[in-house]
């Protein structure tokens, strides 16, 4: 059996691996790119970043959230985005009414507006209430974006753009997310305000 610090070494090694891979990968920096533009051209026209996630990616969501509307890299406005997780009374109305697949689809109908852009996170790219809000937010003319793991499951079908973390174990896929979640609130704010990201 492998001592404490040879597994933490090798699960750092691991993480390392995962990381520099998404650093080589032009095509995922890309499609961060196009994520970036997308938002920001939202936002421009006054519309608004949903977001939404199971269990550690809920907590992602909530993160992601956060960092529009309050800050990432410097002072500025807030920007408009809201965690689809976090309404205790919502959330459980819409389980024990339509059931937990329903969750965020209810959501994105009742909040989508044509030009939001929704983001769906989902480790495994197969979560059915998160395809479920992507199919519902497509039909409401709301742009779509996922992240997902290697695979991009049954998501991918249903994504405008999709990021797809260079990994199929879990705890890894949420640590390049985190990243790539950074990486899209860090363009938006610089496309959106210049002035304050030319002065870092």
């Amino acid at each position: 059996m492998r001592s404490d610090t040879e597994y933490v070494a090798e699960y750092a090694a691991e993480t390392l691996a995962v990381t520099q891979a998404f650093a080589a990968d032009r095509e995922s920096q890309d499609v961060l790119v196009g994520m970036g533009d997308v938002v920001t051209r939202a936002m421009r026209a006054g519309r608004k970043l949903l977001v939404a996630g199971n269990g550690g990616s809920a907590a992602d969501a909530q993160h992601i959230a956060g960092e529009f509307v309050s800050r990432l890299m410097y002072d500025r406005a807030p920007l408009p985005s809201i965690a689809l997780t976090t309404d205790s009374s919502v959330l459980t109305a819409i389980g024990n009414d339509y059931g937990y697949e329903m969750v965020f689809e209810r959501q994105v109908q009742a909040l989508g507006q044509r030009g939001d852009v929704f983001l769906g996170i989902s480790t495994s790219g197969k979560s059915p209430n998160i395809v479920r809000a992507l199919i519902a937010a497509r039909a409401q003319g709301v742009v779509t974006m996922g992240f997902a793991g290697a695979h991009g499951g049954a998501m991918a079908a249903h994504c405008d753009y999709l990021f797809r973390a260079p990994s199929s174990k879990t705890p890894l896929i949420q640590q390049v997310h985190i990243v790539a979640a950074h990486l899209v609130c860090a363009l938006v704010e610089r496309a959106m305000f210049p002035i304050q990201a030319a002065a870092e």
